[in-house]
């Protein structure tokens, strides 16, 4: 009997899987998590992604059980690891996920030639977008680039079907045993964080739940962090343990339901939107992974951003006396997540406001976020500080005070997560948003007083643009 090792990585899931199909195209499928040093450098950046990671691999195993297999774990380097257990299975190949992200992208190459030189056939599947680069840039005259504008992007994106990778998974992995290390366990990275449980089947009923229900006033409140209905599975596509085929097949299957309202079938078609700028970002990292490390834009690549500014701390902190930026940098600190608009007002304040690089906000929300996809996390910092794709005629420069008034008038996601201003109202809470307005009403000498703006948002952004015109002026 024909056999592959399957590894799994960030694909935590057996449904709807690109690389599984590929490796029971070759025979019986063992399946295998390597803990290497790669792995273990990304959960231990986050506690919280770490345990999340850990109950997505628990789960995993709990379904190969269920159908005679089991995960088998080892850890150490990729390579010995992999050729040790094929020759143990007597498999012909190894296949895995592809990255998208440069540091993957080599390590997948590295491994590649390693697998390829010991004799085995080794496969890196396109599993994590709905739409693979290579389908989406098919019909380009110069393919090979990729596309580096959204738009384009996503008309071609728009017309293309997800393949469907199911495949008999009773029948599909080898039911030898074979000697396994115990699964990783939260512990083993650090410091211990908690997160939600994570799973092919929970990440399932989020899917459901949001498309029959919050999905349908997505594109009325996307942008309000109090009336929170987004789909929350950024962390389940990121850990893989639901497909973005499957996503986008649901929805667009809901858009076909007959009785929607024009409204509802909106709202489905601008969550479609943001699954297609997710695929758009995955390929712009597979086509560019210099990105990593400098900007998209070439003329940007010598744009001076600061890798430091006296006010860095207190944003890291929530504390810069701006509240939507600092209750969007709280709730990712407590909970591994931040609403996404919210994710942009605070982006675009370290990197306008301060002028501080946006590889510093990066790492910084590396540390923090539950999500791990280091080829979005760069698509989209890029974007925000107006150095990568889809670049405007001048930066996104948020107003945080008027986004405050905007999207949470009555200050309630703001409440939420700031203590502090938990007992005003909002109009005051608004109204000491600014260095020329009265102070936020607050106790004297209380430890816990909400800060002074740490800067004049309207003074920053003026002299950040001026300094931005000038650059592009001299080029």
């Amino acid at each position: 009997m024909a056999r592959a090792v399957f590894r799994f990585t960030r694909d935590l899931r057996l449904g709807d899987h690109a690389g599984l199909a590929a490796a029971a195209g070759i025979g019986e499928v063992v399946p295998v998590l390597v803990v290497d040093r790669a792995l273990e450098n990304r959960l231990r950046a986050s506690p919280r992604r770490a345990h999340a990671y850990c109950s997505a691999v628990a789960s995993l195993d709990r379904s190969l059980r269920e159908r005679g297999s089991a995960l088998i774990v080892r850890r150490g380097p990729a390579g010995a690891a992999l050729k040790q257990l094929a020759r143990a299975a007597g498999a012909s190949g190894v296949v895995w996920s592809a990255s998208f992200d440069a540091a993957g992208i080599e390590a997948d190459r590295r491994l590649q030639s390693e697998l390829e030189e010991a004799g085995l056939r080794a496969l890196a599947v396109h599993d994590a977008p709905a739409i693979a680069p290579e389908e989406s840039t098919a019909a380009r005259p110069s393919a090979g680039d990729g596309y580096r504008a959204f738009v384009p992007y996503h008309d071609v994106w728009k017309r293309l079907e997800p393949v469907s990778y199911e495949i008999p998974l009773l029948l599909a992995f080898a039911k030898t045993q074979f000697e396994s290390e115990r699964l990783p366990q939260a512990g083993d990275f650090g410091d211990v964080a908690p997160a939600p449980p994570m799973g092919e089947a929970l990440a399932s009923e989020r899917l459901e739940r949001f498309i029959s229900g919050a999905g349908l006033q997505y594109a009325l409140t996307v942008n309000v962090p109090a009336d929170d209905r987004t789909s929350h599975l950024g962390a389940d596509l990121s850990l893989g343990t639901i497909a973005a085929r499957t996503v986008v097949r649901t929805a667009r299957s809901r858009m076909d339901d007959p009785f929607l309202l024009a409204e509802e079938r909106g709202s489905l078609k601008h969550f479609l939107r943001s699954l297609a700028m997710r695929d758009f970002f995955l390929q712009l990292g597979w086509y560019n992974p210099q990105t990593r490390e400098r900007p998209l834009q070439e003329k940007m690549q010598s744009f001076a951003f600061a890798r430091k500014h006296p006010a860095l701390d207190a944003w890291r902190a929530g504390r810069t006396g701006y509240p939507l930026v600092d209750a969007g940098m709280r709730q990712l600190r407590d909970t591994g997540w931040m609403h996404p608009h919210v994710r942009a007002i605070a982006a675009a304040f370290l990197c306008f406001d301060l002028g501080v690089d946006w590889r510093t906000g990066m790492a910084e929300w590396d540390r923090l976020l539950v999500e791990n996809e280091p080829a979005l996390a760069v698509g989209n910092w890029q974007w925000i500080a107006g150095v990568g794709a889809d670049m405007a005629a001048y930066p996104r420069i948020y107003n945080p005070i008027k986004q405050l008034r905007r999207f949470d008038p009555a200050g309630a996601y703001v409440k939420r997560w700031i203590p502090e201003l938990a007992h005003l109202p909002a109009a005051a809470i608004v109204a000491g948003s600014s260095p020329a307005s009265a102070q936020i009403e607050l106790p004297l000498f209380a430890a816990d007083a909400y800060p002074q703006p740490v800067v004049d948002h309207d003074v920053a952004a003026r002299a950040f643009l001026a300094r931005y015109q000038a650059f592009v002026a001299g080029r």
